[in-house]
């Protein structure tokens, strides 16, 4: 079974040479799959720029989150011990009854 690219098949990429070459003709074809691969290369560089400018913006964003994280525990203590008090459950003054 041949490659699958793009979710085309090896039958499919023929058919649409063989459209493309009478189409286009076979003097422009060389050029048209040259800025085809040329538009790729462009495209692909751009969505990798946008990639790493999302990766970059996360990480700075972890990084200020862990150092507020690190502030607030020299602060006001550590924040495990914040959690476990709140989350503990609150007692019960109702059923103590005031003579």
């Amino acid at each position: 079974m041949g490659e699958v690219m793009f979710g085309i098949g090896m039958p499919e990429l023929i058919v649409i040479a063989v459209v493309a070459l009478l189409v286009v003709g076979p003097k422009k074809l060389p050029d048209l799959a040259k800025s085809l691969g040329k538009g790729l290369q462009e495209f692909k560089k751009a969505s990798d720029g946008v990639a790493e400018g999302i990766k970059e913006t996360l990480k700075q964003d972890d990084i200020k989150e862990d150092l507020d994280d690190f502030k607030d525990s020299m602060l006001y203590g550590k924040k495990d011990e914040d959690e476990a008090q709140s989350a503990s459950p609150p007692k019960d003054v109702s059923s103590k009854t005031s003579p």
